[in-house]
């Protein structure tokens, strides 16, 4: 009964620890969707890039004057291009776009606010004074 006791407290002690509170929920729940957000990413990026490839093939084999339903160049172009981005980058590539547009509205938002007294808009509403 010692020995069961014994290997049943080392296997306790070696079992890895794991708080149970709303922070770090929050901060595995916020990994875990990373990780799958960018697999998706990565997931729609190559079917985008195949599918420009596709394309790309059927557009190329086709005949000139039956322009009917075929796509235009930008857009194959554009499959290529994003669906390689988004195929290698995944949520890396979105987190580094992402992170440019928040620098850009912090730059924005950076300016100083000008504040009008009461006094001065009520002399704007009135017009000029004679």
């Amino acid at each position: 009964m010692a020995k069961i006791y014994e290997a049943a407290v080392l296997t306790q002690a070696s079992l890895p620890s794991a708080a149970w509170d709303l922070t770090s929920f929050l901060q595995n729940a916020k990994s875990q969707i990373q990780l799958w957000g960018g697999l998706l990413l990565m997931l729609l990026g190559a079917v985008g890039l195949v599918w420009g490839g596709v394309l790309l093939i059927k557009k190329l084999m086709a005949n000139p004057q039956s322009a009917g339903h075929q796509q235009g160049w930008g857009t194959i172009a554009l499959l290529i291009l994003v669906g390689g981005a988004l195929g290698t980058g995944g949520w890396s590539l979105m987190s580094t776009i992402g992170s440019g547009g928040q620098q850009t509205i912090t730059d924005l938002g950076g300016g100083t606010v000008i504040i009008q007294t009461a006094d001065q808009f009520s002399g704007f509403l009135s017009g000029p004074s004679k």
